[in-house]
């Protein structure tokens, strides 16, 4: 796309819920091929910005602008928190990978490639014909992010897609969405509780709270400071030898 400096960009932006305001004068511009995770606790906001992004709540002030070539959407995937699939349905892999071009026009080989591209990614190219209920926790889950890859988006929204695995599945998971970040320039909103995944795999943070958000890039923004403002506990990331970023909550008579 011409001009590639931005993937969407809000300037003070406000959203609410009626008369009920939730997010206030919020400015962020997300940049191709950037790791974006959203952190705050619970009831702060990062529900209702992801509304906003996908069109489901206009803004109450402020601008959200997104490049010419994402106006239609369709170079946008969404990975919700649960499966929305009846369970009664039999269903297999790939027919449920599938359902990620509903409202997409594609050929038959565009559909076949498209499918072969996202489960190859997501490490199911050997299960498509298994029963999606047969699988574990961690396989719906990166099926679910398949579902939302088959569209070859540009930008993927995850919506705690890790929520409830154990740490075999959700480090599969995140190393796949790494894989797609670096190698295929996928830029990336990712919503969690964890805080240890943002130390690990973020370009950028973005932290709720109070309504507000503050942004910036990964090291600026995860400091003891800003950590201990949005969770209200004593928190620090440090690295250790290696390389690695590791996350400490201190006891009272500690300082970070």
């Amino acid at each position: 796309m011409e001009n590639k400096d931005f993937v969407f960009r809000m300037k003070g932006l406000s959203l609410a819920y009626g008369f009920r305001t939730i997010l206030k004068d919020i400015s962020l511009v997300v940049r191709p091929g950037e790791f974006w995770f959203l952190l705050g606790t619970n009831g702060v906001g990062k529900t209702t910005l992801l509304k906003a992004l996908l069109g489901l709540l206009r803004p109450l002030q402020g601008s959200l602008e997104f490049h010419p070539e994402f106006t239609h959407r369709d170079r946008i995937g969404f990975v919700p928190q649960r499966c929305d699939l009846n369970p009664t349905l039999p269903t297999t892999v790939r027919e449920f990978v599938l359902l990620g071009l509903a409202g997409i026009r594609t050929n038959k080989k565009e559909r076949l490639d498209h499918l072969t591209w996202a489960l190859e990614h997501m490490n199911l190219k050997a299960m498509e014909e298994k029963s999606y209920w047969s699988l574990s926790e961690g396989q719906r889950q990166r099926a679910l992010v398949a579902r939302a890859l088959i569209r070859r988006p540009k930008f993927l929204i995850a919506d705690e897609p890790n929520i409830n695995l154990d740490l075999p599945a959700a480090y599969t998971l995140m190393e796949a969405l790494k894989n797609l970040n670096r190698n295929e320039n996928l830029t990336i909103l990712f919503v969690t509780h964890d805080l240890t995944l943002a130390a690990r795999y973020a370009s950028h943070v973005a932290l709720f709270f109070d309504g507000r958000v503050k942004v910036g890039t990964r090291h600026t923004i995860l400091t003891p400071e800003n950590l201990k403002q949005t969770f209200g506990l004593p928190i620090s990331v440090f690295e250790e030898v290696g390389g690695a970023l590791c996350v400490r909550i201190h006891r009272k008579e500690e300082r970070p």
